[in-house]
């Protein structure tokens, strides 16, 4: 970053400099149409996933000057933290670093905000120095700010101490259980699961499974949807290793034969993350999975999803709309819960009252009512939503529906003045309305309550560093057709990216609205050809046509469309 300190010039230009963007980029992010009103080109390029935040922070500072850094705590004084109020840090997103005499230091993701700059002058007396950092390095910060994290331990400072050679100190399988609680205390063991733990959060995984096999044990993590292989510990470690992640989550170290379920809070680089532990009996010994729940990962705006321009528009007038039932579809794992959650902050107001119900509570969202439905503790879903229509309720969300009572609590509360928004196990959007009918749903209910399905997938990115450019052959046209016009690209592998060719995942949407025609038609419970031939005259969008032209512009490649979007 020194080596170009003095660069000026446009944003543009820079991006285009260092080898972020191509010119192809800059060409679309340039269109009218691709363009909201007032909006600057580093937001047009972030919206359409053509260049990841942190390259925009560092051209902005190239841009006016400033050092861009990759700020952690370690660079930040804690006795600096009352100089602005709390308030105001929430509100504008900045990290006040440390104070030398009367020059004040502060971290921010937007340098252009001059007016900010002189908020700040005017509250504290200082002269303001700036440092750019990136949105989600400020956002951790002001998550340990803004939020108590006690009860949580740290696992940072460790990586450094452990050694393979070192963790195979446990020559043995013990099975004694007052010497499998001690073993589980000792240093290599808890440093290794700590590793696991580093490892896995540093690398974005999802979900990590402990699995014993006949003579193996093997640790793999989920990364943008597919498991790899993290590492396989000698298979006499899997007791001492079990009984240590079974300590963290306030488990039964005693009892093996029957399923357990837990959660404990890690820190790492002073943000919190939950982990929920999930542990199953096999014939090899227990096996156990542990869900990552990073919520510095989870400050998600509706429109860095991946949803196109005009269905984001649409999606974003349902959910403002007072009344109706909102559904979001797809198979497990595809990011229904995550567009939920983006919906409610889209209107999240202190002038309306939102409340869920979910099972479990994957986030805690700020000013929102969450209810855990548990069903062995005798609180379902349709229970939770009676009570919670008493509680004087503008939006609710439930978690899923999965059952008659809760669909048809669902949709008389949608009719009585509620927005709801909920999802639904199925295939595609259109398929929602057929679920609905099989619930017993009348069908001119659904006609009256149902406002918008959205259906879901989750794609892999390719890494913008070596992703490579392609001709598609004969067989991907086969399956496609005609495509539109664009610059395919095929998964390359680099350090960047671990070797995969790809960082990160982006959406493909398919949103029926419905219309006064649709409404019709579902009165009269169609079929389902019926109703997928009339969405189409409406001018429905398949997931398979959103990833065509998620591929055309080179966010994804045509084999991971195929994958997900047969």
């Amino acid at each position: 970053m020194p080596a170009v300190m003095g660069m000026t010039g446009k944003l543009g230009d820079i991006l285009l400099s260092m080898g972020w963007i191509s010119r192809e980029d800059l060409r679309k992010a340039g269109i009218s149409e691709n363009r909201l009103p007032g909006e600057r080109l580093g937001a047009t390029l972030r919206r359409l996933n053509l260049v990841p935040d942190e390259c925009i922070q560092q051209a902005l500072a190239i841009q006016y000057g400033l050092p861009y850094l990759p700020l952690t705590w370690r660079l930040v004084d804690r006795q600096i933290e009352e100089v602005l109020p709390k308030a105001f840090l929430q509100k504008h997103r900045v990290v006040p670093m440390f104070r030398i005499e009367d020059e004040l230091t502060i971290a921010l993701d937007d340098p252009t905000n001059l007016l900010l700059v002189d908020e700040i002058t005017r509250i504290t007396g200082c002269n303001v120095l700036l440092v750019v950092a990136s949105r989600r390095a400020i956002d951790l910060l002001l998550d340990d700010l803004l939020e108590d994290n006690l009860g949580s331990f740290e696992i940072d400072d460790f990586v450094e101490s452990v050694d393979a050679g070192e963790v195979q100190i446990i020559e043995e399988k013990v099975d004694d259980l007052l010497d499998l609680e001690e073993v589980a205390g000792m240093s290599p063991v808890v440093r290794l699961v700590n590793y696991i733990l580093f490892r896995s959060i540093k690398e974005r995984a999802s979900d990590i499974h402990l699995e014993p096999d006949e003579r193996m044990f093997r640790i793999r993590c989920r990364i943008d949807g597919e498991l790899t292989e993290m590492m396989t510990p000698p298979h006499r470690m899997h007791p001492a290793i079990v009984s240590r992640v079974k300590v963290m989550a306030d488990l039964d170290i005693s009892e093996r034969r029957r399923p357990q379920d837990g959660r404990f809070r890690v820190m790492l680089d002073r943000h919190p993350v939950d982990v929920r532990v999930s542990t199953l009996p096999t014939v090899h010994g227990e096996k156990i999975v542990l869900r990552i729940l990073d919520r510095s990962s989870m400050r998600i705006d509706l429109r860095n999803l991946g949803i196109g321009q005009q269905r984001l528009q649409a999606l974003t007038e349902l959910a403002h709309r007072p009344d109706g039932l909102v559904l979001v579809t797809g198979p497990t794992g595809s990011g229904k819960t995550t567009t939920l959650y983006a919906l409610l902050e889209e209107i999240n107001t202190p002038t309306k009252n939102l409340c869920t119900v979910e099972n479990p509570v994957e986030y805690n969202l700020r000013g929102v009512n969450q209810v855990p439905a548990n069903e062995k503790g005798g609180l379902r879903f349709a229970d939770a939503l009676r009570s919670l229509l008493r509680q004087d309720p503008d939006v609710l969300m439930i978690g899923e529906i999965r059952d008659k009572d809760t669909a048809n609590i669902a949709v008389q509360a949608s009719l009585t003045g509620h927005l709801v928004l909920a999802t639904l196990h199925t295939n595609d959007a259109v398929s929602a309305v057929t679920r609905l009918l099989n619930m017993e749903i009348e069908p001119y209910l659904i006609g009256a309550a149902l406002r918008g399905v959205l259906s879901q997938r989750l794609v892999r990115r390719l890494c913008a560093t070596c992703r490579k450019p392609i001709d598609p052959a004969a067989p991907v046209l086969r399956h496609f057709g005609e495509l539109p016009e664009g610059r395919y690209h095929t998964h390359g592998g680099c350090e960047a990216c671990g070797g995969t060719g790809f960082v990160g995942r982006t959406g493909l949407y398919e949103l029926l609205v419905l219309t006064d025609e649709l409404c019709d038609a579902i009165s009269g419970a169609p079929s389902l050809a019926d109703l997928r031939r009339l969405a189409t005259e409406q001018g429905l969008m398949s997931l398979r046509n959103d990833g065509v032209h998620k591929a055309a512009e080179g966010i994804t490649s045509l084999d991971e469309v195929l994958r997900v979007a047969w």
